[in-house]
C-alpha cells in the first residue's frame, strides 16, 4: 500500500520559484545527460555553481559546453564510475579538494534493467551502482553537505513500489531478472534516503535528505540498459507516455533547492499514476518506510563498501 508522507502545501511546484543560488554548489552524479543535465541547467540558470560527476569525462565536457550557454556559475567535471568503489573514493576526494561546502549532493545517476552483470567489486550491477556506489559517495561527502547546512537528494523511481529487499540474496544470484534487480535498487535508494534523514536529524545535524522521482521521463536510461523485449517496449511507449527530461528534472530541482521542500519528503509528478504532470508530494510504498529494514540495509551496506558511514558531527 502506498501513502503520502508529507503535506508540503503545494501540488504544482515550478523552477520559477527558485531563489538566487549564486555562491551555492550542487554536485550531480550523471549530470551529463537526461534528468541530471536538465536539473543542472535549471540550477545553473538560478546562479549555482555545478559539479558534474560522470562516468564519461568526454560526455561531461560536452555537457559543460552545452550548459555554459545557459548558466552564469562555474561548471566543473569529475570522473566518477559508481560501479567501481575505488573510482567513488577518488572522485569524492577530487570533489572535496578545495571545497569545504556542498549545498546539494544530488544522487541522480543510475542504470536500469540491465542483463546480469557485476560491478568491479563483484556486486550485482544495478544494486551496486544505483545504491552501494551512492551510499559510499554520500558517506565520503556528507561532511561538506553538513558544513553548508545543505541537502542530500536521492533520485528513486515509481518502480520502487514493485521492489523487495532480498536480504537473503541481495545480489540476486538466484532468480535474477533485469526488472527484479532494478526494482530492488530503487527501493534501496528510497529506504536509504529516509534512513539518512532520520539519522541526520537524530544526530542534531543541519544537513537533511530529500527523495524524489522523475515519473516516466524519456531519457537514454530506457535505451542503454534494457535489452530484447524491454528495449522494444520502451521504444513503443516513450513517444506515447513519457514526458520530457526537462519536466522529469523538476522534482530533483525542488528537492535540491526549492525553499518549500521539506526534509524527509518524497516528490514527483502527480498525474497518470505519477508518470507525468505537475509536481508535489509523491506516494511511498509502505516497504520503504520499514525502519527495521532500513537499519538492516544500512548495516549491510557498510559491510559491503568496507567502512562505516561517516556521519558528520552536528553543526
Amino acid at each position: 500500500m502506498a501513502q503520502r508522507i508529507a503535506d508540503s502545501g503545494f501540488s504544482d511546484w515550478r523552477p520559477a520559484r527558485l531563489p538566487d543560488l549564486a555562491g551555492k554548489t550542487y554536485v550531480i552524479t550523471g549530470g551529463n545527460s537526461g534528468i541530471g543535465l536538465e536539473a543542472a541547467r535549471m540550477l545553473g540558470k538560478a546562479g549555482a555553481d555545478l559539479v558534474l560527476a560522470c562516468r564519461s569525462t568526454d560526455k561531461a565536457e560536452a555537457a559543460r559546453q552545452d550548459l555554459s550557454r545557459d548558466v552564469s556559475g562555474s561548471i566543473d567535471v569529475v570522473e566518477l564510475d559508481l560501479s567501481d568503489l575505488a573510482s567513488v573514493r577518488a572522485a569524492a576526494e577530487a570533489v572535496g579538494a578545495g571545497r569545504t561546502k556542498i549545498d546539494g549532493l544530488i544522487n541522480n545517476a543510475g542504470i536500469m534493467q540491465t542483463p546480469p552483470s557485476k560491478t568491479k567489486d563483484g556486486f550485482e550491477l544495478q544494486f551496486g551502482t544505483n545504491h552501494l556506489g551512492h551510499f559510499l559517495w554520500t558517506s565520503l561527502l556528507i561532511d561538506r553537505v553538513e558544513a553548508a547546512e545543505g541537502r542530500v537528494v536521492v533520485v528513486s523511481s515509481i518502480a520502487h513500489k514493485y521492489g523487495r529487499l532480498h536480504f537473503d540474496d541481495l545480489m540476486l544470484t538466484s532468480g535474477y531478472t533485469p526488472s527484479r534487480a532494478y526494482f530492488q535498487s530503487k527501493l534501496a535508494n528510497l529506504v536509504f534516503a529516509f534512513e539518512l534523514d532520520r539519522r541526520l536529524k537524530a544526530a542534531g545535524c543541519k544537513a537533511i535528505a530529500i527523495a524524489c522521482h522523475p515519473g516516466y521521463s524519456g531519457t537514454n536510461l530506457q535505451s542503454t540498459g534494457p535489452r530484447g523485449f524491454l528495449n522494444l517496449l520502451y521504444k513503443a511507449l516513450n513517444p506515447l507516455l513519457s514526458q520530457s527530461a526537462e519536466a522529469g528534472a523538476i522534482p530533483t530541482v525542488l528537492a535540491a533547492a526549492g525553499p518549500e521542500a521539506r526534509r524527509g519528503a518524497y516528490y514527483g509528478p502527480q498525474k497518470m499514476s505519477e508518470a507525468r504532470g505537475p509536481v508535489g508530494d509523491a506516494l511511498v510504498e509502505d516497504r520503504a518506510l520499514d525502519e527495521a529494514a532500513a537499519k538492516r540495509l544500512w548495516s549491510v551496506s557498510e559491510e559491503l563498501v568496507g567502512e562505516p558511514f561517516r556521519m558528520p558531527a552536528a553543526g
